[in-house]
């Protein structure tokens, strides 16, 4: 995902780029996703489909033994790996211009990852039971991942089809795959309810294809912290996106 005006650069899987990234001036927003990560990750994590680096800041604002980030666009690879060079983070991170099923060896060897992120990700990935399981054999026994998904397919729509998800979820079928990719759930939960009827308008009713940034950062003010106060509070039943951790049992 990346920023507002770069191109849909696709890999031979369709992806373009993480769309969180679309989002440059959420702040809020990603510091609202890794605060509910935040107690079940662990020291050596691995984030794929990094973009430019917007999320995986935020991790690095955290005491990692090691940061492995996986881009398969060139365009938002060779930003983020300028981004990272200016950060100049304490712990070592390694980066990957590749799509993860052919650097997920490499990494299990290497890195020994016992934290997967997946934000805004698995959306754009056609065969997603396939690289849950590669996920799996790629984790050590008990590393867990972490998704973070668009959710409820009657909220598929313009904007879906512009930056090329195959999918929105809902928790019933991604917590399915989850299981038949050899995971255990150990959260999963809707976010952000009260995007779900602004995002039906935009891209349902209105069939837009883009992010304004004004209306992104007004939403990230003035509503995300509202938002996740209540979301705080109550169990919402349904919401724009679902977030899901699960362990691997085996």
């Amino acid at each position: 995902m990346s920023a507002l005006a770069l191109p849909q650069i696709c890999d031979e899987n369709g992806y373009a780029g993480k769309d969180l990234e679309a989002m440059v001036f959420a702040v809020n927003y990603h510091r609202w996703i890794l605060s509910t990560f935040e107690p079940f990750l662990g020291a050596r994590i691995v984030e794929v489909g990094a973009g430019t680096g917007s999320f995986s800041e935020l991790l690095l604002e955290r005491r990692l033994e090691s940061l492995s980030l996986v881009e398969p666009s060139e365009a938002m690879y060779h930003r983020l790996c300028k981004r990272i060079e200016e950060l100049a983070p304490p712990v070592t991170v390694k980066t990957y211009n590749d799509v993860f099923e052919k650097v997920a060896d490499r990494i299990r060897t290497q890195e020994r990852p016992d934290s997967i992120i997946y934000v805004n990700v698995l959306e754009h990935i056609a065969d997603d039971l396939k690289e849950l399981k590669i996920i799996s054999d790629t984790l050590e026994v008990k590393g867990r991942l972490f998704i973070f998904v668009p959710a409820l397919r009657w909220l598929y729509g313009s904007f879906d089809r512009e930056i090329n998800h195959f999918r929105r979820y809902t928790r019933t079928e991604l917590e399915k795959k989850c299981g038949a990719a050899g995971f255990k759930v150990v959260s999963s939960r809707y976010f952000d309810l009260f995007g779900v009827l602004p995002w039906w308008v935009k891209y349902r009713l209105l069939q837009s294809k883009k992010m304004e940034p004004r209306a992104v950062k007004f939403y990230d003010q003035h509503v995300v912290p509202i938002a996740k106060t209540f979301e705080s509070w109550v169990d919402v039943p349904l919401g724009k996106n679902i977030l899901l951790i699960a362990e691997k049992t085996a």
